[in-house]
């Protein structure tokens, strides 16, 4: 397949590994952060059974950087989550929020701290350059926002570890979870952190010059494809079953973090002021009319996720909508993360959901539905993995 086969013009950006992906294999793609990703490699069931068993090397460049320098770059960051970084120490990753003056959530990214006065923000699918930019026009700090020349791959899976020792030597075994270091390969500048979208154990590669895209997606395929790397994407199935949230799906502007369980990424207590910290002190007094939760949903595997929000019914009233729903071919069930009202969300409550085919009786269980710990996507590559996220 070429390049030119898609023709969504200009205002859509390929990364700098769009071509290798051609190569490698990559059927279809769809538009994230005005970027092509990669979606299809054949058959996503065996992508995540490659992903669970060995590794996968996904184009994840659609998660774009903001960078944010400067005198108060500290401060100005702090403003734009919830989330308390008094503590976060050079070097780390955070999971982060960003939230706006009501409470809403703007984006997920992982934030990045390079220096004491340096940040990345590693975008979900949102634009929050325009927001960060436009908040620090009146924020009266010393702050420069930019995006940097920056290209993530993500490596996940069991084999990354071994696959990252034959890249970059033992040096890399002693990276611990939610922390980064900078790296060379081959001349080539990278940041690489133990991160990923999978809930499998993995890393990121930041590549810091598009012009080596292709040279670096060669070398990793070329070191791992012995060891049972495998191109890919990231995995609808996996990230469901690790309860992981897609923005604009499972999460938009009109959701805020206690709908969605994430208390632990914000800290109403702390002095720093940040954007929307009076709306969610007031949310967190009245309490939320609304929760997420996961749902088992009977009936014939599903084929394929949902592409529309499907309704949740509870004695013939809606109560709610299913945001994202796979059939697990692990579990062997269909598992879905839906939004349904406080009254409906205690667990074994019995629900129905209006899919594609009809009405279909559905359970509310724990999420996620595998590997509730993390223990996978901590576990020691290194010995030393640390939970941090």
């Amino acid at each position: 397949m070429q390049s030119q086969d898609y023709g969504f013009g200009t205002q859509i950006r390929k990364s700098p590994y769009f071509e290798a992906t051609l190569r490698w294999g990559a059927q279809g793609f769809s538009v994230y952060n005005h970027m092509y990703i990669p979606r299809d490699f054949g058959d996503p069931e065996q992508n995540f059974w490659n992903l669970v068993n060995d590794a996968i090397l996904c184009d994840v460049a659609v998660e774009r950087q903001v960078e944010i320098t400067g005198p108060d770059a500290a401060r100005f960051t702090q403003m734009l989550t919830p989330r308390d970084l008094s503590k976060m120490a050079v070097g780390q990753c955070k999971y982060v929020l960003i939230t706006n003056a009501e409470g809403g959530i703007l984006n997920d990214p992982i934030l990045l701290k390079l220096g004491e006065n340096h940040f990345w923000l590693s975008l979900a699918d949102s634009d929050i350059l325009l927001w960060a930019q436009g908040v620090a026009v009146h924020s009266g700090m010393q702050v420069s926002i930019t995006e940097p020349d920056v290209s993530p791959l993500q490596l996940q899976g069991p084999k990354s570890g071994e696959i990252m020792r034959a890249l970059f030597g033992d040096e890399i075994m002693d990276l611990r979870y939610y922390w980064f270091r900078e790296m060379e390969l081959d001349g080539i500048p990278l940041i690489v952190s133990r991160t990923g979208w999978s809930s499998e154990l993995g890393y990121e590669i930041y590549l810091r010059d598009s012009a080596y895209g292709n040279a670096l997606w060669e070398r990793i395929m070329a070191v791992g494809l012995p060891m049972g790397l495998k191109p890919g994407h990231t995995s609808t199935i996996r990230r469901i079953e690790g309860g992981m949230l897609s923005y604009h799906a499972d999460a938009d502007i009109h959701t805020n973090p206690f709908e969605l369980g994430l208390d632990r990424l914000v800290n109403l207590d702390m002095e720093a002021d940040f954007i929307g910290k009076f709306a969610l002190q007031r949310i967190r007094a009245n309490g939320v009319t609304r929760k997420q939760v996961g749902l088992v949903i009977e009936g014939d595997p599903l084929q394929g996720p949902n592409t529309a929000f499907w309704a949740v019914t509870q004695d013939g009233e809606t109560v709610g909508k299913v945001t994202s729903a796979v059939y697990s071919p692990r579990l062997k069930k269909n598992i879905a993360l839906a939004m349904v009202a406080v009254e409906a969300a205690e667990l074994g409550t019995e629900l129905e959901v209006w899919t594609q085919s009809g009405p279909a009786d559905a359970t509310v269980v724990e999420r996620p539905f595998f590997d509730p710990r993390k223990s996978l996507a901590a576990a020691s590559a290194p010995k030393l993995a640390q939970v941090n996220a």
